[in-house]
């Protein structure tokens, strides 16, 4: 999983309002009846559409537009030409301060999107008229156990059906006309701390989910369900089980005795790890599904598989048959991952000559910051190139497909530098390829970090939360010393690569890490949400600014276009989320947001604006004095940093809301926050279940220290 998430500590409520009831609909005042601009059915979306996604390329049908995903465009209305000319068609509040990490979809003049929650609208694609909302009301103290908050990366549509992968787990269908529901499935079992955060794919009456949660502790698997009943058709894990219960009764059962081969110890008492949280693609070409599998739970490998061991499936492409979900092959990226490298980011299909000969290639650009270029269908490694600075493995051995691993990388209890860090040369935000040019487009980003994991006989495994095994106190002063030349080394920008010859093509230079997905078009458009909260257009072929708009927010998520009637348009969610929580946490400047919200451009649009920009934040008050002895404080280390760090960010760093920086009357309430529940509303429930009146104590002793430290 790519971000330890926790508690939600919020120092002003995330969540602004809610919906009223679980749906709230307006349909059939939209004027000129969106519902029925191409069809008497809504999200009528079906194999043959989908197989034909280019022939009506005003439509965004699924998560990456076509089953290839790679988020490019046939359109040209708006190019490189006029882009200049674009402005904000309209609007609309998400009312939410927490992240928005979606890809919206829009079919026959009606956008569907997915905001924090799980909280489904329609929209009227040309003027944002609200046809229906739908909440699934998903517990709010669910979010402990999501990866950076609530949020949805996206839905997915199939004859006349929206479904959501909601964060406690249930798969639901809902009528693409009314917004009511029409099944829904509980697809773990709650008593594991599973969530779901990742978009649903949907395939020749198959819908596909898999999860997150593999540093709380689960065992991760993709699962098959009947688009029309819900009813499940199978299931694929991704790491082995305890052999002492035997088969699963899975098409996964076939591999699982190779995959036992590459682990040690008792691992299934902690999950294991391996969950597919993003990434999954289809190929109708080759009948395959492609599962990105993310990293080991505990991360530290000594504590999860004593003795060492490949342990697949972790940080690997696994393509299974789509009909049955039996194996086919796998790619290992990460043998023996212990640094929370994810290869659930993007993966994109593509035939690009290479070497004089068509090849048949799935890509990817992984956690690790590697870029990968595979035979797709026989998993046969073509090629691997790094792509940002790399202190971890210093090329792919093309004989056995294996990283070269620097020994000096592994984990030990003396902390070292790292790159790439956990928070990745490239994490979620989505990838583009663009036919036209030949190039890859991604959010890459140079982040150092320091590593190093506790004594062994400081570990202790505690169920529903964090298990990293990482250490985050041992010797204060060279992992201060440490941290500040990894501060001084941290980059972010776009990056534009030839997948063919595994060389750079240009670059897009940010202020930080944390720009979003992309977007690429017909019209030579190279589209971004920035780390300067501004949506920006650039040319593709050279990467030329050629328009920009703040828009007061970061926009993480990856924009999409689409036409109604004769016009083009652009759709973005913007909001606060992931990356920049983490990489503006040094900021020489004071980082305001704006509530999320779903911005719609298009050429000469005029008279809609946004909202006044937020004002700065006040200067931080003093901390009241630490009273604690530093053996509470180094207590209060380790349970903050497994605990909290998720959302407030590692060491206390930055995070959501920075807790070096509590009022006095948040620290007068602390206790009655953390383990009352008294912010339960903002989405901050009680952890009273896995923390101790000590254990409060000890966790606001260290907070005091860290802001007497920095301040």
């Amino acid at each position: 999983m790519r971000w330890r998430e926790c508690v939600l500590w919020l120092l002003q409520p995330f969540v602004m309002s809610s919906a009223v009831g679980a749906v709230h609909s307006m349909w059939g005042e939209s004027a000129g009846g969106a519902a029925t601009t191409a069809s008497a059915v809504p999200a009528s979306v079906d194999t043959a559409r989908l197989e034909n996604a280019d022939r009506d390329p005003g439509q965004w049908m699924s998560y990456g537009r076509t089953w290839d995903e790679q988020r490019f465009s046939p359109l040209k209305q708006i190019n490189d030409q006029n882009a200049g000319r674009l402005g904000l068609a309209w609007f609309a509040e998400l009312n939410t301060y927490r992240g928005v990490e979606a890809t919206p979809l829009e079919v026959d003049g009606i956008l569907y999107n997915i905001s924090a929650w799980n909280i489904l609208s329609a929209y009227d694609a040309r003027n944002g008229h609200l046809l229906w909302t739908y909440d699934p009301k998903v517990a709010p103290e669910w979010a402990r156990y999501a990866c950076c908050g609530p949020s949805a990366r996206g839905i997915a549509l199939w004859k006349g059906k929206v479904y959501i992968g909601a964060l406690d787990g249930r798969l639901i269908a809902v009528d693409a006309r009314s917004g009511h529901e029409i099944w829904s499935e509980q697809t773990f079992d709650r008593d594991w701390p599973y969530s779901i955060t990742g978009a649903p794919r949907v395939f020749d009456g198959q819908v596909l989910i898999g999860n997150g949660g593999a540093d709380y502790g689960v065992r991760g698997f993709v699962a098959s369900y009947d688009a029309e009943t819900g009813k499940r058709n199978w299931r694929f894990f991704l790491v082995p089980g305890d052999p002492s219960k035997g088969p699963d009764g899975e098409p996964s059962d076939s591999v699982m005795p190779m995959a036992t081969r590459t682990w040690a110890g008792e691992w299934w008492k902690y999950g294991g790890g391996g969950t597919a949280w993003d990434s999954i693609v289809y190929d109708p070409k080759l009948q395959l599904i492609y599962i990105g599998t993310g990293n080991g739970g505990p991360h530290a490998q000594q504590f999860r598989s004593p003795g060492g061991g490949d342990n697949l499936f972790l940080c690997s492409i696994v393509a299974v048959n789509a009909q049955t979900g039996k194996y086919v092959w796998h790619y290992q990226m990460v043998p023996r991952e212990e640094w929370d490298f994810t290869c659930t980011q993007s993966m994109i299909l593509a035939d690009l000559k290479i070497g004089g000969r068509q090849r048949q290639v799935i890509m990817q650009a992984p956690k690790n910051g590697f870029f990968y270029v595979l035979d797709r269908r026989t998993g046969q490694l073509i090629s691997g190139r790094t792509y940002v600075p790399n202190n971890w493995a210093t090329r792919i051995d093309m004989k056995t497909g294996r990283p070269v691993v620097n020994p000096e990388s592994y984990l030990t209890v003396k902390p070292h530098l790292m790159t790439p860090s956990w928070m990745a040369a490239h994490s979620w935000n989505p990838m583009s390829f663009s036919p036209l040019t030949g190039l890859a487009y991604f959010p890459a980003q140079e982040e150092w970090t320091v590593v190093s994991r506790v004594a062994d006989d400081e570990f202790k495994f505690v169920p529903f939360r964090s298990n990293t095994g990482y250490s985050y106190s041992s010797y204060p002063q060279l992992r201060k010393k440490l941290q500040q030349i990894a501060d001084s080394r941290e980059k972010g920008y776009l990056l534009a690569w030839n997948p063919a010859t595994q060389k750079e093509a240009f670059r897009i230079p940010y202020p930080y890490p944390g720009s979003g997905g992309v977007l690429t078009t017909a019209g030579n458009l190279l589209m971004e949400g920035t780390i300067a909260k501004t949506f920006a257009v650039y040319r593709a072929d050279n990467g030329a600014k050629l328009w920009e708009m703040p828009v007061d927010g970061v926009g993480n998520a990856a924009p999409i276009t689409y036409s109604v009637g004769t016009e083009q348009y652009v759709a973005v969610n913007v909001g606060w989320d992931g990356q920049p929580v983490y990489g503006l946490s040094h900021a020489k400047e004071p980082f305001t947001v704006a509530p999320a919200r779903l911005l719609v451009f298009k050429l000469d649009a005029q008279g809609v604006s946004l909202p006044p920009t937020p004002t700065p934040p006040p200067i931080p008050p003093p901390p009241p004095p630490l009273r604690a002895p530093e053996t509470e404080v180094k207590a209060g280390a380790l349970l903050y940093n497994n605990t909290c760090s998720s959302c407030h960010g590692v060491n206390a760093r930055g995070g959501v809301k920075d807790l070096r920086h509590m009022t006095a009357q948040t620290h007068a309430q602390f206790n009655d926050i953390v383990l009352g529940g008294s912010r339960k509303g903002a989405g901050m429930a009680s952890f009273k279940d896995i923390l101790s009146q000590k254990d409060a104590d000890a966790i606001h002793a260290y907070l005091i220290a860290r802001a007497q430290e920095d301040r």
